[in-house]
């Protein structure tokens, strides 16, 4: 049987996963005194205020100027200083590019919104680019450091070398895109599946996620998860973790080739349903009220705005999509358990027409229903994960798992 050889912990390493506790800490609970941390965390006072007076001097904290009582003692308090470091961050899909540069706390100063319809690697790179170049621009005139940029890519990426590996709708295989704009723009630079930073987003920033263990389901222009464990990404021995718009949801599946879309994500995602209900309505003319062109035009939003009005011509196609991703999520529920599956994407916004009916369709299926809600944050959840990755990248981050 092959053993994974046995570490140890170095000092240094020691060192670095106090000073990511006392900064979590501060992060999460701040303003806290330096006593307080001590006690929480069992760690040494000293080695508390060696940590604090570290980060303070890193901008990372900063003192509040007030006090709390204590035993007739008052005692300094200190809090998290993410308004003085800002991050950029980019969630580049295969037609828009939404950008933002935000302080640590997720705090938006200022984003860019960009259709592009690139289809070879240089020209999608050079997008991406441009928008780059106008928020790093911005950045600079406000006379905050800026602590580097996250770009989350709809595919696969490997973060540790930082190169897309597979992402077909932007022509990317093989791509070096951290190599290429560290070059370029001189800063720390996180590239991550996209829809892995939506879902670190809504860990740290989502109202009332308060859960560790969550899958983020992204359904737009093609699916894709985020599975989050104990704090951190999941992201699988080849980096494919969640790549879930590649689930077979028929036997027909098997033994065919999809090069680009999943074959999950054909029959489910958002461009699958408006492809399928058009598909339809050209061959049913009589069966609706839909002028050609209408037709011919038609999206997702307006496929679940008809559904919203009774029209009659919807239900089979939402009564297929919601079988589809209740297979979906009976899977992942029955793989990873989590405490959480938030539905997210552009299709998230008509959310109420699926969660319920998906929950009706798993009941008495498989032993434990999920908890199933709407992602929080939207369009802005995988900017505000490139918030996540950064400070954690340039911090010399550890988080812990004590084996009970």
């Amino acid at each position: 049987m092959k053993h994974r050889p046995a570490q140890t912990i170095t000092a240094t390493q020691m060192r670095a996963i106090n000073r990511s506790a006392v900064l979590e800490l501060i992060r999460s609970s701040g303003p806290i005194s330096r006593s307080e941390i001590a006690a929480r965390l069992a760690v040494s006072l000293p080695t508390v205020m060696r940590i604090v007076d570290e980060l303070t001097t890193e901008t990372l904290v900063r003192a509040t100027g007030a006090s709390q009582a204590s035993g007739g003692r008052k005692r300094a308090l200190v809090e998290f200083n993410g308004k003085a470091h800002l991050v950029i961050g980019v969630d580049l899909g295969g037609t828009k590019i939404y950008g933002a540069v935000a302080d640590l706390t997720g705090t938006i100063l200022h984003e860019l919104h960009v259709d592009h319809g690139q289809t070879q690697a240089e020209e999608s790179y050079a997008a991406l680019c441009d928008l780059l170049d106008q928020l790093v621009q911005y950045a600079h005139s406000t006379g905050l450091p800026l602590r580097g940029m996250g770009v989350g890519v709809p595919g696969a990426t490997n973060p540790h070398t930082g190169l897309v590996e597979v992402a077909p709708g932007l022509d990317w295989f093989g791509f070096p895109l951290r190599p290429r704009l560290t070059e370029r723009y001189h800063l720390p630079v996180v590239v991550e599946n996209d829809v892995n930073l939506a879902a670190l987003g809504e860990l740290w920033f989502g109202p009332g996620v308060d859960e560790d263990n969550l899958v983020l389901i992204a359904i737009g222009t093609g699916i894709g998860a985020g599975i989050i464990i104990d704090g951190m990404v999941y992201t699988g021995a080849h980096f494919m973790a969640g790549e879930v718009g590649y689930f077979l949801p028929e036997r027909s599946g098997l033994g065919q080739a999809y090069p680009g879309f999943g074959a999950f994500e054909l029959l489910a995602s958002g461009t699958g349903l408006a492809a399928r209900a058009r598909a339809w309505l050209q061959q049913n003319p009589g069966a609706h009220s839909l002028s050609p062109d209408q037709v011919d035009g038609l999206t997702t939003e307006q496929v679940f705005a008809a559904a919203r009005q009774g029209q009659a011509w919807t239900l089979p196609f939402l009564a297929d999509m919601v079988d589809y991703l209740a297979q979906a999520i009976a899977a992942i529920q029955q793989t990873v358990d989590p405490a959480l599956i938030l539905l997210g994407g552009g299709v998230a916004r008509s959310a109420d027409l699926l969660i319920e009916p998906v929950l009706a369709r798993l009941r008495g299926a498989i032993p434990i229903l999920p908890r199933l809600e709407p992602a929080r944050l939207g369009y802005r959840a995988a900017v505000m994960g490139a918030i996540v990755q950064l400070l954690r990248a340039t911090s010399n981050y550890y988080l812990l798992h004590k084996y009970d």
